[in-house]
């Protein structure tokens, strides 16, 4: 009798590249230390804002995290599995997980260590703070920070219209918003040096206030009383669109100012 042959159906639903922080290959569990990116952080800066990519897988990948809306309509936020859009009227509202990204970055979050802090911390001190705390440089971090905030500032895009323009160059266009005496959580990252372009290396945070009327992209803060969580991440995940803009993307261009401009807010 003849043997039917034996097929295997391989489904690939998106094209990703996977890379792990540890030696020993193994199956990444989304609960345990992965960081999930939806999109290259050097396309999105450079001009790719049309989303492709489904809130609802976003969550599947991550409860914590930060990332843009489609057409720069504002920031995004990922806090507890819920989603928060700030817009550039400075409204900040939960939102449906019905809609696409064209960037994010989220992570299961599960803190390992916890540190409170009392006193007051501008911003320069905050990151020194951080860093004594953060002391593995390579080390991919996510961090929470939960407490009163003397002052936030934070800012928003206006959604923007086709032929699009790289961020740097629409930073007129910025809507800030500055809080005094405000409690709230900022949602960030700190990511190394080595990840840079996929990536935006260095600290990027986004806050909600606690009565969750409040966000943005936070370019000033002075912190008073703060709990800081870390939870320390040992590999990375990145969702490559399958689009024809991003085919076309000119990556060879380089745009470390850019987005230190656009981090900041403002020209370097």
């Amino acid at each position: 009798m003849k043997k039917s042959p034996i097929y295997f159906l391989l489904a690939v639903i998106c094209y990703s590249f996977t890379a792990s922080a540890q030696q020993k290959a193994k199956v990444i569990n989304p609960s345990n230390g992965n960081l999930f990116s939806a999109g290259l952080a050097s396309a999105f800066i450079g001009g790719l804002y049309d989303s492709y990519y489904p809130y609802k897988q976003l969550m599947q990948q991550g409860n914590f995290g930060l990332g843009a809306p489609a057409r720069l309509d504002g920031e995004l936020l990922v806090f507890k599995g819920h989603l928060y859009q700030t817009q550039a009227t400075g409204k900040t509202t939960e939102i449906a997980d019905t809609g696409k990204t064209p960037y994010a970055v989220v992570c299961f979050f599960n803190a390992t260590k916890v540190y409170k802090h009392s006193g007051t911390l501008n911003k320069a001190a905050f990151y020194s703070y951080l860093d004594s705390l953060l002391t593995n440089q390579n080390g991919i971090y996510a961090i929470h920070i939960s407490g009163k905030f003397k002052r936030v500032k934070t800012r928003a895009f206006p959604p923007v219209e086709k032929p699009y323009l790289p961020l740097a160059s629409m930073l007129d266009r910025q809507h800030f918003f500055d809080h005094a005496d405000m409690n709230g959580d900022l949602i960030g990252f700190r990511i190394p040096k080595f990840m840079e372009g996929p990536h935006i290396a260095g600290y990027h945070f986004h806050f909600l206030s606690t009565d969750k009327a409040f966000g943005g992209h936070v370019v000033d803060l002075i912190a008073e009383d703060i709990t800081v969580e870390i939870d320390p991440l040992s590999s990375f995940t990145l969702d490559v669109p399958q689009t024809t803009d991003f085919n076309n993307f000119d990556f060879a261009k380089d745009r470390k100012e850019e987005i230190k401009s656009v981090e900041n807010g403002k020209k370097q």
